[in-house]
């Protein structure tokens, strides 16, 4: 399970990342905005796997 979540959190950070370039790109903040909320999420997620494995070991 531990994978899936790791692919998700780079998902997300993927997605806002483009999402951001996009709203940025076309004047449109809502989407910037919209990017940047999703890449802390899987900023958060990715740290939060980080600490479980740091644990495990």
């Amino acid at each position: 399970m531990g994978a899936e979540k790791k692919q998700q959190a780079k998902s997300d950070q993927l997605r806002g990342k483009f999402k951001e370039t996009v709203g940025r790109a076309l004047g449109n903040e809502r989407l910037a905005a919209e990017g940047r909320r999703e890449q802390s999420k899987g900023d958060a997620r990715q740290a939060a796997e980080k600490a479980k494995d740091a644990f495990r070991r």
